[in-house]
């Protein structure tokens, strides 16, 4: 949510914000209803103040004719009070309700665009394989060597779910220990940082498992919560199913002012995502690449407001790190406006090879928020100096699994129809599994 001055003082800024990323919000209904309640509450104030000169008055009253006559216009003047303060109530409700429509304010480097049509190719990085032989897709190879069976698993839960089996499985488990290995190792850090000419503290991730669940009121104070019409919601118990762990990571330190020196504060959670995927019927609907279950690794980050761009180039230099150490090509974009979610502030992208598609595929996000959820959340800091801040938040994928499964399988596979395992996860697999065997 954005600072009510901040608006008043940047209204252009702030129209052009909700013009370019689509988002219909009256932002001069809203500084019209924040007007009206300024000049209610300086009148709810005074009425106060006259109040307590009342009570005063009434106190040190000695004639009783007087007294009451004091007591009756005290009466008068609560009453008035009362249906002030109603009407200020109301007010100030409806401020809040345009306030959290009102979008963050696109940082200077975001390109305008009015879809993924106007995002940014920033860089590439490796060169996709050619194959001497028919390549197959991740479907036909994970059918052929009975390690995915969507078949059976639109039988037990419907379509859009899958069952992987086998030595798919175990390389995901790979490929989390791998990632969590690189997340929570402060030399690994230090290193990404200084390849990335970025100083910032070594600071390593803390592993977390985080609910799976989500109260409405908090998924809004996150503003996650819209489209609704993506989220399960279990009505008997009024909890929404995460869509990604940033979800419940984001409100872990929800109505607290941290301490300058703690900062910053980053978090890495493995979970299950939970996406209904409305409107998306047709699309991607073979395999495992759009699933209404999936899992990921997600980064969460709560840092110093100066540091905050940094911070997110941080998250993208560790994505770049982990597709790097799997040797699997991909581009680095930049988000256009009309393209980026509301809270975003900036956008970075990567998008991963996959020869099956024979095209790049967003594997990997990383958001920039500023202060906007944390606002929302009341999230502070106390700096050194004694002054309380709004922190600034980032979150980004580290390992969107289905999805580099996909990208490791199609970019490794061999003309025998098996696929090679990356070498950087041998140790965290089965002695001598080199290569997908069949299940």
């Amino acid at each position: 949510m954005l600072d009510i001055k901040y608006i008043r003082e940047h209204i252009d800024a702030t129209k052009r914000a909700a013009e370019t990323k689509k988002v219909k919000v009256d932002i001069d209904a809203l500084l019209a209803a924040d007007q009206h309640w300024r000049e209610v509450l300086l009148r709810v104030e005074g009425m106060r103040a006259q109040q307590n000169v009342a009570s005063d008055v009434i106190a040190k009253e000695k004639d009783p004719e007087a007294k009451k006559k004091a007591i009756a216009e005290m009466r008068t003047l609560k009453e008035s009070l009362t249906l002030l303060e109603t009407e200020m109530t109301a007010l100030e409700e409806e401020v809040k309700t345009l306030l959290r429509l009102v979008p963050n304010i696109p940082s200077e480097d975001t390109p305008v665009g009015p879809d993924e049509s106007g995002n940014v190719v920033i860089r590439k990085v490796g060169e996709p394989p050619t194959f001497s032989f028919p390549i197959k897709d991740h479907v036909a190879l994970g059918e052929d060597l009975g390690l995915i069976d969507n078949e059976t698993a639109s039988k037990v839960a419907g379509a859009r779910f899958t069952y992987l089996k086998g030595s798919l499985v175990q390389l995901q488990y790979a490929l989390v220990q791998h990632v969590f290995s690189i997340l929570t190792d402060q030399k690994i850090v230090a290193d990404i940082l200084a390849k990335a000419h970025l100083s910032l503290p070594t600071t390593p991730f803390v592993p977390v498992a985080p609910p799976l669940m989500i109260r409405p009121e908090v998924f809004e104070r996150m503003a996650r919560l819209e489209p609704r019409d993506e989220r399960y919601h279990i009505e008997s118990d009024d909890l929404f199913l995460i869509g990604s762990a940033e979800h419940t990571l984001g409100p872990i330190h929800m109505d607290e002012t941290l301490q300058e020196e703690t900062l910053p504060r980053r978090y890495a959670a493995y979970t299950p995502a939970f996406r209904r995927e409305a409107g998306s019927y047709g699309k991607d609907m073979r395999g495992i690449l759009r699933l209404h279950q999936f899992d990921k690794i997600e980064m969460e980050s709560f840092c110093l407001p100066e540091t905050s761009t940094d911070e997110q180039n941080f998250f993208v230099a560790i994505q770049e790190y982990i597709l790097q150490s799997l040797n699997i090509p991909y581009q680095v974009m930049q988000i256009c406006t009309g393209d980026m979610g509301g809270p975003d502030a900036r956008q970075i992208d990567i998008e991963s090879w996959m020869p099956g598609q024979n095209r790049y595929r967003e594997t990997h996000t990383a958001d920039l928020m500023t202060d906007y959820q944390a606002r929302r959340l009341n999230t502070r800091v106390k700096r050194a100096t004694g002054e309380t801040q709004y922190v600034h938040m980032n979150d980004g994928t580290a390992l969107a699994i289905g999805r580099i499964l996909i990208a490791t399988m199609e970019n490794n596979q061999q003309e025998d129809g098996s696929v090679l395992i990356p070498s950087v996860l041998y140790p965290y697999l089965p002695k001598g599994l080199t290569r997908l065997a069949h299940a």
